[in-house]
């Protein structure tokens, strides 16, 4: 997002923040209606430019959005959402990412108070993992001419009983109206939030072999020091880097496995 879009995404998030800092705040409900809400608005697209008029009063369509959502869905999502359209947004569209950005949060939060944050980002992690190493699976969950009906029957074979119930929940919007967005982009995003729950940068961590708990502590401790942020490790095994590791932040990789100093010293020879 750019401009003015930013800035009220900004402002959103923090009214967010205030209203689940409540404990009072069912934060799972609350992320049940944004959802609604953003699909709401995803299939109308007259009306979320209504909603995005800047030639239209801040307050006239906040009005519009209470008169539209009241009784639909509970207070908390009606004055957020008001909140939200007083601003300004460069694009229509930017409101409904917004919209759908804080309903993951506000999921996310819920399992931050049941203590199962950890659980969710290491479940979403490894959801990413399972779909990149099968295409047939892939295909499956990103078939546009597949119902929802049955993709959410399928997560609830991949899923159901197995997962976290946030992490089903925001996996599940995710596959059923990702919005244009790739699978893998999407679950990149939940990551992310996560993270950001805690203010934690994400290093997804590859070896040959899993690390020892001290491993896991010494690392992260490095890894924190270099980046001045709290680290979380999303670990991952892979047989074929043969030893060594390989850490990736962000855009930023660095790679310390055997596999790719003897690719090194092949490119090398062949050069």
């Amino acid at each position: 997002m750019n401009g003015a879009s930013r800035e009220a995404l900004a402002a959103a998030r923090e009214s967010l923040d205030a209203l689940t800092d409540n404990t009072s705040v069912d934060a799972a409900k609350l992320a049940e209606e944004l959802a609604a809400v953003t699909a709401l608005l995803d299939r109308e697209v007259s009306l979320r430019r209504v909603l995005t008029d800047p030639a239209q009063s801040g307050e006239a369509k906040a009005a519009l959005a209470g008169r539209l959502l009241g009784g639909q869905v509970g207070g908390e999502t009606v004055d957020l959402v008001s909140g939200m359209v007083r601003s300004r947004w460069s694009r229509s569209r930017d409101l409904v990412d917004a919209l759908e950005e804080l309903a993951a949060t506000a999921d996310l939060t819920a399992a931050q108070r049941a203590g199962t944050l950890d659980t969710v980002e290491d479940e979403v992690f490894r959801f990413g993992r399972i779909v990149d190493s099968s295409k047939e699976l892939r295909a499956a969950l990103t078939d546009k001419a597949a119902t929802k009906a049955a993709k959410t029957e399928l997560l609830r074979e991949l899923l159901g009983g197995k997962a976290d119930p946030v992490t089903e929940r925001l996996v599940a919007r995710l596959v059923t109206a990702p919005r244009g967005r790739s699978l893998e982009g999407g679950l990149e995003a939940l990551s992310k939030l996560a993270a950001a729950r805690r203010d934690r940068m994400v290093a997804i961590v590859t070896t040959a072999v899993p690390l020892s708990d001290q491993q896991k502590q010494r690392l992260g401790a490095v890894l924190a020091k270099v980046y001045g942020r709290t680290m979380h490790l999303n670990l991952d095994v892979d047989p074929e880097v043969l030893g060594g590791i390989a850490v990736r932040v962000g855009d930023e990789l660095i790679d310390g496995t055997v596999a790719e100093r003897l690719g090194d010293v092949s490119r090398r020879m062949a050069g």
